[in-house]
C-alpha cells in the first residue's frame, strides 16, 4: 500500500472534497414552510401551531438533525384566504427552497395548499379539520392529514351525547368546516335515534347572532350545536348564554379549543361539551404527553400547549420522523417512511391510513370547566377518550378510493 498519494490522485480527492462540501452546504438546512392565518379570527390558534412547530424543530436539531443537517422553520401568513394561501406556499416551495408544507387552518386554505404540492410532488402534511381532503378528488401520495377530520370529531362527540329520542338544533357557520360538522353531527344523530330539528347558518367572521338565536329557540332543541370556529365560536357561545337558552338546553361544539375557552372566560363557556385532538391533562396516563408537556413548557414559560398547537407540534414532529428514517428529504423517500410510520408524539399511539394518509388516533370529548382548579390552565374535564381507530373514518371506499 503507497505511503504517498500521487499529485493527479491528491488533487482529484480535493476536487472531490470541495464538491462534497459544496454540496452539503447547498443542502444544509432542511426547510419547513408553515403557511397559517397568523391574522383574522383565527389568529391566536396560528400562533400557538407556530410556537409548537418551532418545538418540534428544535427537538430536532438538538438531537443532531440528519447527519447533521439541521432543520428550519419558515412561517407565513396566509391570512385564512385560498389565494393567499396558494401564493404563499408557491413562494415558499420556489424562491425559499422549502423541502415540505405543513400548515393551512381551514378546509379552503389546506385545499389551495394541497393543490399546489400535489402538482409539485412534494409532502404537505395538514393541520385542519377537513373531510374534502381525504377524498379520492384531493388526496395524493404526498398529501397527509394529521388533524382529525369532521367525520372522526362528530362520531365520537356525538355517540357521546346523543340519546335516543333527543332534539338536536345546529347553529353553523356557512362554509365547509360548517358543513361537514353539520353532516357528521346529522349521520350520527341518525344512527343514535336523535332528531334533528332544524340548522340556522351565519357567515363566517359574524359579531351579532341576535337575530338568529330566537328561531333556534322556536325549535326547543334538547341539544345545541355549535358548527363553528374561533371568534366566532366565543362569539355566539357568549351571545346564546346572555340569551339565557343555556338553561333548557346543552350546548356543544365539535371543536372545543383551549384558545377559545381562555379568550372567551369560564361563565362563557362553563358547562359546553366538545371534541378536541390534545388536552395537557392525559399526561398523568399518557407519558409522550407528560414529555411534550415538559418541553413546550420549558420553552414557553411554563405554558401548557394546546389543542391546535398540539397537533402542529405532531405534524412537524412525525415529518422530521420519516425524514430520519427515509435518510434523506426526497419526497418520495419521505412520503414512503410517512405511511410505514407507527408514531407516538404526544398523544399515544397513531398512523397513517394507507388510502387518505389520514392519522388514525384517538379522539378526547371534554367539558369547561366553570372555574379554573388546580391549575390555571386547568379549563376541561375530560369526560371521555375513543381510542383511534377507522371505524370512526368513511371507509376508503365511501371516500372514493379504489381498493
Amino acid at each position: 500500500m503507497p505511503r504517498f498519494l500521487s499529485l493527479s490522485h491528491l488533487a482529484g480527492c480535493l476536487l472531490a472534497g470541495l464538491g462534497l462540501l459544496s454540496g452539503a452546504v447547498g443542502a444544509q438546512t432542511i426547510k419547513i414552510g408553515l403557511p397559517i392565518p397568523l391574522t383574522g379570527p383565527y389568529g391566536a390558534e396560528a400562533k400557538d401551531q407556530a410556537r409548537n412547530a418551532e418545538l418540534a424543530v428544535k427537538e430536532f436539531n438538538t438531537a443532531g438533525g440528519l447527519g447533521g443537517r439541521q432543520a428550519e422553520l419558515l412561517v407565513r401568513d396566509d391570512k385564512l384566504n385560498p389565494g393567499e394561501a396558494a401564493t404563499r406556499t408557491l413562494e415558499l416551495l420556489e424562491k425559499d427552497g422549502a423541502h415540505f408544507i405543513v400548515g393551512g387552518l381551514s378546509a379552503a386554505t389546506q385545499l389551495s395548499i394541497n393543490n399546489v404540492t400535489r402538482q409539485r410532488k412534494v409532502v404537505y402534511i395538514s393541520i385542519s379539520q377537513s373531510d374534502v381532503i381525504n377524498e379520492a378528488s384531493d388526496a395524493s401520495p404526498y398529501t397527509f392529514h394529521e388533524a382529525l377530520n369532521p367525520h372522526m370529531t362528530t362520531q365520537a362527540v356525538g355517540r357521546y351525547v346523543f340519546k335516543k329520542g333527543m332534539r338536536v338544533a345546529f347553529l353553523t357557520a356557512d362554509y365547509a368546516y360548517g358543513h361537514e360538522m353539520t353532516r357528521g353531527f346529522t349521520r350520527v344523530a341518525r344512527e343514535m335515534g336523535a332528531e334533528v330539528v332544524g340548522e340556522v347558518k351565519h357567515p363566517l367572521g359574524h359579531q351579532d347572532y341576535s337575530a338568529f338565536l330566537p328561531r333556534i329557540q322556536a325549535m326547543k332543541p334538547d341539544v345545541l350545536i355549535f358548527n363553528n370556529f374561533g371568534n366566532d365560536n366565543r362569539i355566539a357561545i357568549k351571545q346564546a348564554g346572555d340569551f339565557g337558552m343555556k338553561k333548557g338546553m346543552q350546548f356543544v361544539t365539535p371543536i372545543l379549543t383551549y384558545t377559545a375557552r381562555v379568550a372567551g372566560g369560564a361563565s362563557t363557556y362553563e358547562g359546553v361539551i366538545g371534541g378536541t385532538q390534545y388536552f395537557w391533562e392525559i399526561e398523568d396516563k399518557t407519558p409522550s404527553a407528560k414529555a411534550f408537556n415538559t418541553a413546550f413548557k420549558a420553552a414557553n414559560e411554563n405554558r401548557y400547549p394546546s389543542d391546535y398547537g398540539a397537533m402542529a407540534y405532531s405534524a412537524v414532529k412525525s415529518l422530521l420522523i420519516a425524514v430520519k428514517n427515509a435518510g434523506s428529504t426526497q419526497s418520495e423517500a419521505v412520503a414512503a417512511a410517512l405511511s410505514q410510520l407507527r408514531y407516538d408524539t404526544y398523544k399515544g399511539p397513531q398512523y397513517y391510513r394507507a388510502c387518505d394518509r389520514q392519522s388514525v388516533q384517538s379522539v378526547l370529548v371534554i367539558q369547561s370547566n366553570s372555574k379554573e382548579a388546580r391549575d390555571p390552565s386547568d379549563v376541561f374535564q375530560v369526560l371521555h377518550v375513543e381510542p383511534g381507530s377507522e371505524k370512526l373514518l368513511r371507509s376508503c371506499q365511501e371516500l372514493g378510493h379504489k381498493g
